[in-house]
């Protein structure tokens, strides 16, 4: 009786304490889980915080916190802290950050010529006509054509329109003549430039306070809010209200961190980035008001206002930029871009039988 009484307990316990070594091996594997580091998004830009970008990198980053309860921290690195512009597509397509919001000019360099549209000259009127094309199916395809380069395209935000700066008046074509002028690095940009007879010079957006103001450039092109946070009215002299070009970012995630993600968080990622769009649209044309008014109190930079006359001649002398251009960019993309808007990039033309002074 015994010895079956033993041979019992050895049995027991031969079932019993793999059993318990299991539960102790797995005891702390569920622990981990439910105590899971939260997946880090590196969102990295090069403008100043205070920027509609920078605001809107913040939004973002507080509805995805929330929303995702923890699951998600998204850490923001304004001023080019991480890379600067040129450095930072590289960055997302090797994975070194998950999110960017760069210019729309970036994407032409590294093979994607649609974007390059967006350089032309007067090719919006205003924010209506941008969102046509932003916000439809033109803006759409474009965004997807990303994918192909390691990237989720997922928005576009506005940062207004560009106006020259430099160090002596502006107002006709022929102002321009010798003028070394910064622009991103966009084909699209240096051939604007050289149609008023100016010399484009590519250089870093963190690099284009101190080329002013050490005269290694004589000018420039930017929207008010950028020529604001980044003072660059304080290096230059006049600022001519061109407001002859559209500038843009791009909100784009690393493809293989996006599809890494669960299908819960990357919608609330795209709900995110949508709402934050709309955040940031409603600043971008606020701000962009603000900006020139700010300047303009500064007493720092004179602002020129140009006529009608003086503004359809800058336009005549760009409008060839288009048919430039058309190659590179692709003649279906600008024709269902002025389809979209109404736009005609041609100058007006005065209306014929009036007197002069009634033109």
């Amino acid at each position: 009786m015994g010895s079956r009484v033993h041979c019992f307990k050895s049995a027991f316990r031969a079932q019993t304490v793999p059993l318990v070594l299991a539960a102790l091996a797995l005891g702390p594997v569920q622990g981990a889980q439910d105590t899971a580091a939260p997946i880090v998004i590196r969102f990295s830009h090069v403008v100043a915080a205070d920027t509609p970008k920078g605001k809107g990198a913040e939004y973002f980053k507080r509805l995805v916190e929330q929303r995702s309860q923890g699951r998600i921290r998204v850490e923001v690195y304004p001023n080019s802290q991480l890379y600067k512009d040129k450095e930072e597509l590289e960055a997302l397509q090797l994975g070194s950050v998950q999110m960017l919001a760069p210019s729309v000019s970036k994407f032409g360099p590294i093979g994607v010529k649609e974007f390059e549209a967006f350089d032309l000259p007067y090719l919006f009127d205003d924010y209506a006509a941008v969102h046509k094309v932003t916000r439809g199916p033109i803006g759409e395809s474009m965004l997807g054509h990303l994918k192909s380069h390691g990237m989720i395209g997922l928005s576009f935000w506005d940062n207004g329109f560009k106006e020259f700066t430099a160090n002596t008046p502006l107002r006709r074509p022929e102002d321009f003549k010798g003028l070394k002028m910064r622009v991103k690095s966009s084909k699209v940009l240096e051939a604007q430039m050289r149609a008023l007879g100016a010399v484009p010079q590519v250089l870093a957006f963190s690099e284009v306070y101190q080329a002013l103001q050490t005269g290694v450039v004589d000018g420039a092109e930017n929207t008010p809010i950028n020529i604001f946070t980044q003072k660059l009215h304080e290096v230059q002299r006049y600022l001519l209200l061109s407001r002859h070009g559209y500038d843009a970012y791009v909100v784009v995630a690393n493809r293989k961190f996006w599809d890494s993600l669960p299908a819960d968080l990357r919608r609330t990622l795209e709900q995110a980035v949508d709402e934050t769009t709309r955040y940031v649209d409603g600043l971008s044309e606020r701000d962009e008001s603000a900006s020139l008014e700010a300047i303009r109190a500064s007493g720092r930079i004179r602002i020129i206002e140009m006529t009608a006359d003086e503004r359809n001649s800058l336009r005549k002398v760009l409008q060839p930029v288009h048919r430039q251009m058309q190659g590179r960019i692709g003649r279906d993309v600008l024709e269902s871009i002025y389809a979209a808007t109404g736009g005609d990039p041609k100058p007006a033309e005065p209306a014929r039988g009036l007197p002069a002074a009634v033109r």
